[in-house]
């Protein structure tokens, strides 16, 4: 596997859920430490980005590049440098480090799993080579990341492939509301 830097998204307003969603509890701990020890586990180093978490290697959004997951994504791959980074949002608690290491092993300037055919690209893997691509979407005020997909080597992995590492779906499950933390309780 590669050396790959676990990135958590953790820069957002949270206001669907109301609060911070790092901090809020799942399954007796807060969101974050669940999503940084699966990231630890599948044996990557963790950076949260968007903003300062107590007992985190974090890092804030660059300034006026606007906000949202492309931001943060553009924010780590400029602070990696030659680094892959394996971007996952701080309310997906449920990430399974297995996931992370198949995704890692796999080729691509991104590695993206397909749900419901919709591209999971809040857990995803993203690789130096995207950062320019990036850079000039974000420059021109566009903040989407599946439009990064169309102009990168994207790998996308079907629901069989990541079935077959054992994966049903939840590492991308975002519990953005509290509802669904309530919800996804009964899945842990």
């Amino acid at each position: 596997m590669e050396r790959a830097v676990g990135v958590i998204l953790a820069g957002g307003k949270a206001t669907r859920m109301g609060r911070d969603k790092a901090q809020v509890t799942f399954a007796g701990r807060p969101m974050i430490d669940h999503v940084s020890a699966a990231l630890r586990t599948a044996g990557v180093e963790v950076l949260v980005v968007g903003r300062h978490i107590a007992d985190h290697v974090s890092i804030p959004d660059l300034p006026n590049i606007g906000g949202g997951p492309a931001a943060g994504l553009l924010t780590a791959l400029r602070h990696l440098g030659n680094r892959a980074a394996f971007l996952v949002a701080v309310d997906q608690p449920l990430l399974r480090p297995e996931t992370v290491q198949a995704m890692l092993e796999l080729d691509g300037d991104a590695v993206v799993a397909m749900a419901e055919g919709h591209p999971q690209v809040t857990c995803a893997v993203y690789r130096p080579a995207s950062t320019p691509q990036l850079s000039e979407l974000v420059a021109g005020g566009d903040l989407k990341l599946r439009r990064l997909l169309d102009r990168v080597a994207t790998t996308y992995v079907d629901p069989e492939t990541w079935a077959a590492w054992g994966e049903d779906g939840r590492s991308w499950l975002s519990l953005d509301t509290p509802q669904a933390v309530r919800d996804a309780e009964a899945l842990r």
